[in-house]
């Protein structure tokens, strides 16, 4: 394997392709975008990177031992566990793309809205939860929310190379342009009906708030129907990945029933 020299460091800027990690680099390597180049870090022999080295040298792509030094250059503040892959760029989608999905497996649309998720753990949390819920499709804001960063990738666990995600301009006109496609809006806040109550077989948008605001006013009045979670001990509600498993789950469970 090829020692990674000072000119390719000095070459490549960590940026949303950026990818690092065990799980999501291996999910990388396993989805259909491009990688351009792979690091491992020097002086291991661990089974995980051997399997991650034959899925590389499966698919062409060049891979160089790193120092620690350079991997945390790479893929700065992230838990890189010694393996940082630069991929390609993210394709987004559109919405129709994700509504096209849908209708070539089938199904009612089922998607999240990521409605000002500032936490890249909690938006790569909501990302896992999502694929691993058979959510067709995720919208995010390109402004005023964290967008695809190496730390949402790590913390998808890899989904976010599954999931095709819509970066719009404007979240209410993204959600008109859904209902017009017949797809009912579902609100997650606090003073809803309780989540249990409601039927989340048909063709459903869940929209999800920020950390500390919930949803936010104006994409509030836009929702068809406002849900919520029941709380049985003292706190009031979950951390917004967690009720978003909650939420995407019992929604998958109607569907798939």
């Amino acid at each position: 394997m090829k020692e990674y020299s000072e000119y390719e460091e000095r070459s490549c800027e960590p940026n949303e392709n950026t990818v690092a990690g065990i799980n999501a680099v291996t999910e990388l390597l396993r989805s259909e975008r491009s990688v351009d180049k792979l690091f491992i870090a020097s002086k291991t022999k661990d089974t995980a990177y051997v399997s991650i080295i034959q899925l590389a040298k499966e698919k062409g792509i060049p891979f160089f031992r790193a120092e620690k030094g350079k991997l945390d250059a790479l893929a700065p503040g992230v838990n890189h566990q010694g393996v940082v892959a630069l991929a390609a760029g993210i394709q987004y989608v559109s919405i129709e793309d994700i509504l096209a999905i849908a209708q070539a497996k089938k199904e009612a649309p089922f998607i999240l809205i990521a409605d000002k998720i500032n936490d890249p753990h909690n938006l790569g949390a909501m990302i896992r939860c999502a694929e691993g819920a058979g959510v067709h499709g995720i919208i995010i804001p390109k402004r005023h929310g964290v967008g695809i960063t190496p730390v949402v990738s790590k913390s998808s666990a890899g989904a976010v190379s599954h999931m095709a995600i819509a970066k719009v301009t404007n979240l209410s006109s993204a959600i008109d342009k859904l209902k017009d496609n017949g797809v009912w809006i579902y609100g997650a806040e606090a003073d809803g009906t309780s989540l249990y109550q409601n039927d989340l077989a048909g063709p459903a948008a869940f929209v999800l708030g920020s950390e500390g605001a919930g949803i936010s006013q104006k994409i509030k009045e836009k929702c068809d129907f406002l849900l919520s979670i029941p709380m049985y001990g003292r706190v009031n509600s979950f951390n917004v990945s967690t009720a978003a498993a909650v939420i995407l789950c019992e929604a998958a469970r109607q569907r798939n029933n």
